[in-house]
C-alpha cells in the first residue's frame, strides 16, 4: 500500500548544510521507497508571508529546486512542483476558510507569538501582523488536503499545523456530509540529525552561523568550516567529543567506521585545525559531485522550468478532480452541466439514482473534544458519540463501526435513549424514545444503517483492491 508523503520547503533563502542533512537528504531518501508516493513542493506562497523581497523569493525558488535535483531527487518518481503553479491550492484554501473557526486561528502559535511580542512592547496587539500570517494554517491545510496526503514530515514546532489541518478537514467533511479528505498525520523523524552551526547553536540563518552547501564553492565551504568554534585544548591534548559541534557534523556524513576512527583520533590528541581539514575533506567527498550537478542545473534554468511544470501537471491531475468534487459539494455547480445531466436519451430510460449509504461524520466540539454522528441514508441522526479527548480513540471507534454490522451491535436503553455499548461502556446515544414501540423502531433503524454502512465499506474496499490490481 502506497503512503502519500508531502513536504513543503519555504523559498526564502539558500540551502545550507543543515537544510541538506535535516530535510533534503531524508526527503530524497524517502522518495526512493517504493511504498512512498512523494509530493515535494516549493512553498512560494508561504514565502510571501515571510519576505517582501521579490528577487530573493525568485532566486530561492530556483536554488532550492536545483538543490533537490542535484541531491538525487528523481522527478519521474516524486511529484516535484511549485505551490504557485497549482491554482487548486488557493481555491481550496478559500473553501476551507469558509468553514474554519476564527477561534481556531486565534490559537495558532505563530500568530499568538506575534501578538505577545506586540503586547510586551506595549504596541497594538495586531501591529504589523498581516492577514497572511493569520491565515497561514489554512493555506498549509490546503497544501496537504489538496492531495489527501497521509503523512507530513514536520518538526515538533509544526505539529499544531497538522492538527489544525485535521480539524479543518473534519469540519468540512461534517458540513458537507461526506469524507472528502483523509486525516493527515504528522511524521516526526527523530533519527534525522539537527546540525550545530559555527557557534554550537542549531545551524540557522537566524543565527548567522551556517555552512553553505553549494554557494561559494569548495572554497566557501572550507572557509566556513575553519570558523567552527572549538575549545582551547591544544594539539596533543585529548578532545572531548561529547559536545563538540565539529564531531557532530562529521558524524552526520561519515560511516560508523569512519566516525569511530575520527573520534579515536580526537581523543588521541588530534589538533582542532587538523580535524577541521579532515571534516572538510569528508563533507566535500559527498558534496562535490552534487555541486557539479547543481551548477549545471543553475546554468540551464529553462530545463529546470520544464521539470517543474511537468511536476505541476502531475500534481494538478490529482488536485483537479478533487476540486471538481468539492465545487459540486458546496454548490458551485454549472447550470449547463445540470441541464446536460438531466437530459435522458429517448431510447434508454434514465437509470434509477443510486441510494446514498448511511454515513459517519466527525466533528470537534467547542471545548476541543472529538465526536462523531451516525446518519441514515436520508440524513437523519441516529447516534451521537460521547466526547473523546484523544482524536485517535474517536477515530478507532468510528472505523470499527464502519465494519461492525447491525447484528454485532450491542444496543440497550440508557434512560429514554438508545445506547450503543462497546466493552460494557456506552459510547454513543440516539434520540429519545417515548415507548417500547418507538425504541424498537429506533433500534431497527440503527441496525439497518450499520448493515448498510458495513456493506458500503466492504464495496469500497473491494473497488480499491480491484483498481490497485488493475494498475
Amino acid at each position: 500500500m502506497h503512503t502519500r508523503v508531502l513536504t513543503g520547503i519555504t523559498t526564502t533563502g539558500t540551502p545550507h548544510l543543515g537544510n541538506f542533512v535535516g530535510a533534503i537528504r531524508p526527503a530524497v531518501l524517502a522518495s526512493k521507497d517504493p511504498n512512498v508516493d512523494a509530493f515535494y513542493f516549493m512553498a512560494d506562497y508561504h514565502a510571501l508571508i515571510k519576505s517582501d523581497d521579490a528577487d530573493r523569493v525568485e532566486a530561492s525558488r530556483m536554488k532550492i529546486a536545483a538543490t533537490f535535483l542535484a541531491a538525487g531527487l528523481d522527478p519521474n518518481v516524486a511529484t516535484f512542483y511549485r505551490q504557485s503553479d497549482i491554482p487548486e491550492v488557493p481555491e481550496l484554501m478559500w473553501l476551507l476558510t469558509c468553514v474554519t473557526g476564527k477561534g481556531l486561528l486565534n490559537r495558532a502559535h505563530a500568530y499568538k507569538a506575534a501578538v505577545d511580542r506586540n503586547v510586551d512592547g506595549q504596541e497594538d496587539p495586531d501591529a504589523g501582523i498581516t492577514a497572511g500570517l493569520y491565515m497561514y494554517p489554512v493555506l498549509m491545510a490546503a497544501d496537504i488536503l489538496a492531495f489527501n496526503a497521509n503523512k507530513v514530515p514536520v518538526g515538533r514546532d509544526q505539529i499544531q499545523h497538522i492538527e489544525m489541518a485535521r480539524d479543518i478537514a473534519q469540519r468540512f467533511n461534517h458540513t458537507y456530509g461526506r469524507e472528502f479528505f483523509v486525516m493527515p498525520e504528522a511524521h516526526i523523524e527523530e533519527q534525522v540529525a539537527t546540525l550545530p552551526g559555527l557557534d554550537g547553536r542549531k545551524m540557522s540563518k537566524s543565527y548567522d552561523n551556517t555552512i553553505p552547501l553549494f554557494e561559494g564553492g569548495a572554497k566557501g565551504m572550507r572557509e566556513a568550516i575553519m570558523k567552527i568554534v572549538t575549545d582551547s585544548r591544544a594539539p596533543g591534548e585529548p578532545k572531548d567529543t561529547a559536545d563538540a559541534a565539529l564531531f557532530t557534523i562529521f558524524k552526520a556524513f561519515a560511516s560508523p567506521t569512519e566516525t569511530v576512527a575520527f573520534e579515536q583520533s580526537l581523543q588521541g590528541g588530534m589538533g582542532w585545525g587538523e580535524a577541521k581539514v579532515a571534516l572538510f575533506d569528508r563533507i566535500e567527498a559527498d558534496v562535490a559531485p552534487m555541486r557539479e550537478r547543481y551548477e549545471a542545473l543553475m546554468a540551464r534554468p529553462d530545463d529546470m522550468e520544464d521539470v517543474l511544470l511537468a511536476g505541476a501537471a502531475k500534481a494538478r491531475a490529482v488536485a483537479g478532480p478533487l476540486l471538481e468534487t468539492l465545487r459540486e459539494a458546496v454548490g458551485l455547480r454549472s447550470p449547463r452541466y445540470r441541464r446536460q445531466e438531466n437530459v435522458t436519451s429517448p431510447a434508454a430510460p434514465a437509470a434509477a439514482p443510486k441510494a446514498r449509504p448511511p454515513r459517519i461524520a466527525s466533528f470537534r466540539d467547542d471545548d476541543g473534544s472529538f465526536r462523531f454522528r451516525l446518519f441514515d441514508a436520508d440524513g437523519a441522526e441516529l447516534l451521537l458519540s460521547k466526547a473523546f479527548a484523544d482524536p485517535k480513540a474517536a477515530g478507532a471507534l468510528r472505523q470499527s463501526l464502519a465494519t461492525l454490522g447491525g447484528a454485532a451491535a450491542s444496543l440497550t436503553a440508557v434512560g429514554d435513549q438508545l445506547g450503543l455499548q462497546v466493552d460494557s461502556a456506552t459510547v454513543a446515544t440516539g434520540p429519545s424514545f417515548t415507548d417500547e414501540a418507538s425504541r424498537a423502531e429506533a433500534e431497527a433503524r440503527v441496525r439497518a444503517a450499520l448493515d448498510a454502512l458495513a456493506a458500503a465499506t466492504a464495496d469500497e474496499a473491494a473497488a480499491k483492491a480491484a483498481a490497485k490490481k488493475a494498475s
